[in-house]
């Protein structure tokens, strides 16, 4: 390679972070790369995701320890319910896109990420009591079970979730919810739940009251400690181990309603799918910078001139970074009703961020396969939460962009 092949390998990012990090931010940053150095090494993911929980229960614990009570910030644990909260959706960004960067299995995206916020939004104070210190201290773990795989649609990120029946309809299949004088229970299946087959509280989303009444509840199922009588949870194959996911069966299943009806559980459920979609967005973009890394450092082993895979590489570079910048702008814009990412931004770029991964691990998976695992992580999150296609139209209809170029 020459000095000029060279010269554009070590080049600066071309793309600066949005804002410097502050202090504060710099050491959490570098206490969670020394906890990831320790425990998320790449035979040490594979030794976890072994395991029956999937993952490192202890690095999960120091994780938790690190990351705090407030984890989403405010809007997710509550500092009525844990006190002063510590950390903000900036801070839990950091966290998502180092633990991507190492592909590290943990229940940070089902737990902190998807369940917190609902926990939150529609949880009754006695509920919040209950679970939310336990999920800040590493001791509960979560689940979101949506009927028919269909997470990105329930989410909002690639549909509007008030117009399909993702949940039953009130027809055969889904999961359907009735009451039983003590409480719910639940009949049916959910599929593709991520941390399904460990998490100690499943958070359900169920078809409830027939045709007249049809609505779409959340309930919660605790699945802790022995088997729950009519509750059948089944591990599956999955492209990435490191998103261990289950299907999970509901049979005559005991539930407890989340919050009190009546509650905006869809808008609750997309709000939550436009926040995660930014720390989705985190991870990938850690990812891919890993992935880049691997195919830079082959790069400049290879002797001889490599002026076109200089060029690929520095483009690639370009993606990568213009993808950080979205994720860390959408962090910190205002949503509607308050702090969080507004309606498009995150599903935008959380659609730049996949892109970006699946293009980096497909160049880092040229010299070998040792990269393997980052173009397994790029499918296996383009198929849950995508496709990028299908996020891309869904910001284009939130926007108006289709009626705009029509006119």
């Amino acid at each position: 390679m020459d000095a000029a092949d060279s010269a554009a390998l070590t080049a600066p990012h071309p793309v600066p972070h949005p804002a410097p990090l502050t202090e504060e931010r710099r050491q959490f940053r570098r206490a969670l790369r020394d906890l990831l150095a320790e425990r998320a090494g790449p035979h040490q993911n594979l030794v976890a995701t072994a395991t029956p929980w999937g993952y490192d229960p202890e690095l999960w614990a120091r994780l938790s320890v690190t990351l705090g009570p407030a984890g989403h910030g405010p809007a997710t644990l509550g500092p009525a319910t844990l006190g002063p909260a510590e950390l903000g959706p900036a801070e839990l960004a950091l966290a998502c896109e180092e633990t991507g960067r190492v592909l590290a299995p943990s229940p940070l995206l089902a737990t902190r990420v998807l369940a917190a916020p609902l926990l939150t939004a529609l949880g009754s104070p006695a509920q919040r009591a209950a679970h939310l210190p336990r999920i800040a201290a590493g001791s509960l773990t979560c689940a979101l079970a949506v009927p028919g795989g269909a997470l990105a649609l329930a989410l909002g990120l690639t549909g509007d979730n008030t117009a399909d029946d993702w949940s039953g309809g009130g027809r055969a299949g889904g999961v359907q919810a009735r009451p039983d004088g003590e409480g719910w229970r639940l009949y049916g299946e959910a599929a593709q739940v991520l941390d399904g087959h460990s998490a100690g509280l499943l958070l359900v989303a169920a078809h409830a009251g027939g045709f007249a009444r049809s609505r779409t509840l959340l309930f919660l199922v605790r699945a802790e400690g022995a088997d729950v009588p009519g509750l059948v949870r089944t591990r599956q194959p999955a492209l990435d181990p490191t998103r261990p996911r289950a299907t999970v069966q509901f049979r005559d299943t005991r539930a407890e309603l989340l919050g009190a009806e009546p509650a905006d559980v869809l808008g609750a459920l997309a709000d939550t799918g436009r926040r995660a979609a930014v720390m989705l967005a985190a991870e990938a973009v850690g990812a891919a910078r890993a992935a880049l890394d691997r195919a830079v450092a082959h790069a400049r082993s290879r002797a001889g001139s490599r002026e076109a895979a200089a060029h690929r590489l520095a483009d690639l570079s370009v993606q990568v970074e213009a993808a950080r910048t979205l994720t860390y702008s959408a962090v910190g814009e205002p949503g509607p009703g308050g702090p969080g990412p507004g309606l498009e931004s995150g599903p935008l770029a959380l659609a730049h961020a996949l892109e970006a991964l699946r293009a980096t691990a497909e160049e880092a998976l040229r010299p070998a396969d040792a990269a393997a695992p980052f173009a397994g992580r790029a499918a296996s999150d383009e198929l849950l939460f995508g496709p990028v296609r299908g996020l891309r139209a869904r910001v284009a209809e939130r926007t108006g962009l289709f009626r705009e170029v029509a006119a």
